[in-house]
């Protein structure tokens, strides 16, 4: 087996995917199969969090051509790109923690009605993906600094599967939870 890391990144993957799409599916499921009325769609701001969306899209090509560069040797390039990745990682997460102050601001909660439930699980547990996501971007940044000065193509490659993927889930969130409502 040429790369353990890799099989385990993408077993691990798999598991989250059905667990993201239970947590689609039922968020759509109250929208348009009850007679539940949606309080939060009508409270998101559609056009900042696309914003926040495309820092998030963009980090997936930084890492993309951070990993390029780590591949041809051009370490100072990789620092650059995967420091830019990470940034626009946490840019993502300032925008969502904004969105939840601005909801909470209007009384909208966890626990008010299940598709306040439903919406701070869904992008909730997303965002924690993403915050995981930035950790393990940090080691292997920081790793670039320290004794090792190289980093390990295996260990990029788990960690850039992981960030694809939350890239791609992300994109399901926004057309359903934020897209959807609107057509």
């Amino acid at each position: 087996m040429k790369n353990k890391g890799k099989i385990v990144m993408l077993l691990l993957i798999a598991s989250e995917a059905f667990f993201f799409m239970a947590l689609i599916i039922a968020y759509v499921y109250y929208r348009n199969f009850t007679n539940a009325t949606d309080t939060v769609a009508k409270n998101l701001d559609v056009v900042k969090t696309g914003i926040f969306t495309l820092f998030l899209i963009a980090s997936s090509f930084t890492l993309i051509f951070s990993k390029k560069a780590l591949l041809n040797e051009k370490y100072v390039l990789y620092k650059i790109l995967m420091a830019t990745t990470i940034l626009f990682g946490i840019v993502f997460i300032i925008g969502q923690v904004n969105e939840y102050m601005g909801l909470y601001k209007k009384q909208i909660t966890l626990s008010q009605d299940i598709f306040g439930s439903s919406f701070f699980t869904l992008t909730g547990f997303h965002g924690l993906h993403v915050i995981l996501g930035i950790i393990a971007l940090s080691i292997l940044f920081g790793i670039s600094f320290g004794k090792l000065k190289i980093v390990s193509i295996s260990a990029i490659q788990g960690v850039d599967i992981y960030w694809h993927f939350v890239d791609v889930v992300w994109l399901f969130v926004f057309y359903f939870v934020y897209i959807n409502p609107l057509l």
